[in-house]
Formats: C-alpha cells, sequence, structure tokens
C-alpha cells in the first residue's frame, strides 16, 4: 500500500515539474515589417503565442498589426478591435506599443 501511495506521489511530482504546454513561448521578432513608411526600421517584438503556434503567431501579428495602425486610439490610449475572430487590445501609452489578443484559450501578445 505504502508503494502505491509512493508511486502515486512521484507521479505527480513528475507532472507538476514538467513545463505545461499551456504555457506562452516565445517567438522570433518581426524585422522591419513597414520598410518604405515611416516606420521603416520598427520591428514587431517580444511576441509570444500560447496554444498558438509560433509561425502562425506571426502572421497574425503581421496582419493585425496592420489593421491597428488603421483604429483610432481612445482618449485614454487605447485601440480595440476584432481580427480573425481574435479580441484585440492595444495599449499606446508605454514607449512601445502593448498588443494583446485573445480567442477562447488562446493568446498572441507583442510590442511595436
Amino acid at each position: 500500500m505504502c508503494g502505491k501511495r509512493l508511486l502515486g506521489l512521484g507521479v505527480v511530482i513528475g507532472l507538476l515539474i514538467l513545463p505545461s504546454a499551456a504555457n506562452a513561448r516565445s517567438c522570433d521578432p518581426i524585422v522591419n515589417p513597414y520598410e518604405g513608411t515611416r516606420y521603416e526600421g520598427v520591428d514587431l517584438t517580444d511576441i509570444e503565442a500560447k496554444n498558438v503556434s509560433c509561425s502562425n503567431a506571426q502572421r497574425f501579428v503581421e496582419k493585425a498589426h496592420r489593421k491597428a495602425l488603421g483604429v483610432a486610439p481612445s482618449a485614454d490610449g487605447y485601440r480595440f478591435f476584432r481580427y480573425d475572430g481574435f479580441s484585440v487590445q492595444g495599449n499606446l501609452r508605454p514607449s512601445s506599443d502593448r498588443y494583446r489578443a485573445t480567442r477562447n484559450d488562446k493568446l498572441i501578445r507583442w510590442r511595436f
């Protein structure tokens, strides 16, 4: 009986130690997506994806951010819009704009 409890306890501890697949992963930045515009040389950085592959997150970030640039911010410096089924919120107040997109259990974050 004691051996089964120890085995069960070991399995639980092992599962707690393993990194969760639900943790956000860090993705490569998108370098100079606005070449030839006034934003030339500004990268989309700190891309994080939770329950989304990095390639899909990067594709989403590039397209959603282009849409974000056309959305007028609120008086307090936020942009709110929907893109590809995601609810997107952009905070323009810090020195670099922060964006967060959510849909069900999916999360994508980035900076401009």
